[in-house]
């Protein structure tokens, strides 16, 4: 997977950098030749000492290494890397970058690579969430660079939120699913829906529902993990997927997904919808915001299309579909009806009776129930592990 491949991490100016000797140790164990670089404000948290012993090779923090008379040239090190990873990057550094400077070794190779760039902005949740620094991930994107979303917990201000580097087996797992072949789910296309929809009464007002998204999210970048090409379509939601190899749809009504989903889904091998589509839609909707005084008394509704009986009657063969069901009473017997009637080849089941799932949690439980077999049950995981789960599934049934 990583064997010979020619990774250049760089360390920016964070106190997390003091766990990337780890990485560097994960990666030479896997047979990649890793090369260190450093600014001079990231050897205050890590030395060039420890770098240089586990990755076997001199770290570079200046263009002319006066100790050794070493010329570190920028372009010979950007033509060198099959990958490079900028771990912990500070919201100084990533500002440059989205603005072009390079006014130290490790941005000019940055400008220099040729191969994917990986970037992990970490930093306190306040300058994460600035504006400023939001824009310069949006910036950073937009040029290919894949970014890896920083995690929550507590951080180096003792403040607790998002802003952490992923631990380095994280990482560790990102580079080397970049890097994967020959994976089941390799160069397959999925198509995933995930989050809500918002059905509009007038300009501030829609029907709508508590999804958020993070169980089609992390089905996402579980496929992509593992080499699949990802089209999600996205409903309204604050959840970013921060993560390479996912092309994002994001939409808004029921009409819209199920537009987008309609004309993504023939050129796609497994269809994943994880949706919490409204299933009515206002009859009309009021062009001008509806005022108290009217008293408004109803409002008239009108079915929405059923998205997964749509996609079911479009199945070709070799195609997979699957769909989700959350119910509150006669759980398996519901599902097991939509299995059938919507030409699905697998249901994923939740309960609202269960505590820890369905909307709004980092958690769920459920129950995979594929056509011809008993059901599998599972007990309460993270929405990461479930989506783990439902992804072994689906390669076992292929």
């Amino acid at each position: 997977m990583l064997q010979g491949k020619n990774i250049i991490v760089g360390i920016t100016g964070g106190i997390a950098a003091y766990k990337i000797p780890l990485l560097i140790r994960m990666l030479k164990k896997e047979g990649a030749e890793v090369r260190v670089l450093v600014t001079d404000v990231a050897k205050n948290f890590v030395t060039p000492l420890t770098l240089s012993v586990v990755s076997e090779n001199p770290v570079a923090t200046d263009f002319f290494d006066s100790e050794t008379g070493q010329w570190n040239s920028h372009i010979d090190l950007g033509l060198w890397a099959d990958a490079l990873l900028l771990a912990p990057l500070t919201a100084n550094t990533m500002a440059k970058m989205a603005a072009g400077i390079a006014d130290n070794l490790l941005l000019t190779v940055v400008l220099s690579a040729r191969c994917p760039l990986f970037f992990a902005p970490t930093m306190d949740m306040d300058m994460f969430k600035n504006v400023v620094t939001q824009q310069n991930i949006v910036k950073l994107q937009a040029l290919g660079y894949y970014y890896i979303e920083p995690a929550k917990g507590e951080l180096a201000s003792g403040l607790k939120g998002l802003g952490r580097m992923p631990e380095p087996e994280e990482l560790f797992s990102i580079l080397a699913q970049y890097f994967k072949k020959n994976t089941i789910f390799n160069d397959k296309h999925v198509l995933i829906s995930a989050g809500p929809t918002h059905e509009p009464i007038d300009p501030v007002r829609f029907i709508g529902n508590n999804s958020t998204g993070k169980m089609g999210i992390e089905l996402a970048k579980t496929f992509a993990q593992q080499g699949a090409i990802v089209e999600l379509v996205l409903g309204p939601t604050q959840i970013t997927t921060g993560f390479p190899g996912i092309s994002v749809h994001s939409v808004i009504t029921a009409k819209e997904m199920t537009e987008v989903c309609k004309n993504l889904f023939p050129q796609n091998d497994i269809v994943v919808m994880a949706a919490a589509v409204a299933d009515f839609t206002p009859k009309v909707v009021s062009a001008t915001k509806i005022k108290k005084e009217i008293q408004l008394n109803s409002i008239t509704l009108k079915p929405t299309e059923d998205i997964l009986s749509s996609l079911g009657k479009m199945k070709k063969n070799g195609q997979i579909l699957i769909g989700f069901a959350l119910e509150t009473d006669n759980e398996l017997e519901n599902a097991k009806k939509k299995l059938q009637k919507k030409n699905l080849d697998m249901i994923v089941l939740n309960s609202l009776q269960d505590m820890g799932a369905g909307f709004g949690f980092d958690t769920n439980k459920i129950t995979l129930i594929k056509k011809g077999e008993k059901p599998v049950y599972y007990i309460l995981k993270s929405k990461k592990e479930v989506a783990q789960d439902i992804v072994s599934e689906i390669a076992k049934y292929i």
